[in-house]
């Protein structure tokens, strides 16, 4: 069975504890996130060591700094991806283009457009409000 170990932590402590992560030789594995029930941001930052995760999370924080400087690639591609899809920003972040949510889909930073399907239908047959 997979080791799994969760740490709380701030968004003071997300680069100093990626730093440490890649002097140490830890790869990153993803990040994620997602909000709770009431809105509140959940972001993890979760590292492969000795073939466990330890997930280093920040609650409550729209705002984060990016940790791309670090890890390249493998943190860009995620924090761009959640801000695309969240109101979540990662300062420091490259958002000179999208990644796959076309400007069309979206209403600022982070906020994907969903239509309910009553106003869809009734777009369809002409009866726009």
């Amino acid at each position: 069975m997979q080791k799994y170990e969760k740490i709380s932590i701030t968004k003071d402590e997300v680069v100093p504890v990626a730093q440490k992560m890649r002097a140490d030789g830890v790869h990153l594995a993803m990040i994620h996130a997602f909000l709770d029930d009431d809105g509140t941001p959940d972001v993890s930052y979760e590292y492969d060591i000795d073939g466990g995760i330890c997930s280093y999370t920040v609650r409550g924080e729209k705002v984060l700094p990016s940790i791309s400087g670090i890890y390249d690639l493998g943190a860009e591609w995620p924090e761009r991806e959640i801000m695309e899809l969240m109101d979540i920003t990662f300062e420091g972040c490259d958002t000179s283009e999208r990644l796959f949510m076309p400007d069309s889909m979206l209403d600022g930073q982070g906020q994907i457009l969903v239509t309910p399907m009553d106003e869809l239908i009734k777009k369809a047959h002409g009866e726009e409000e």
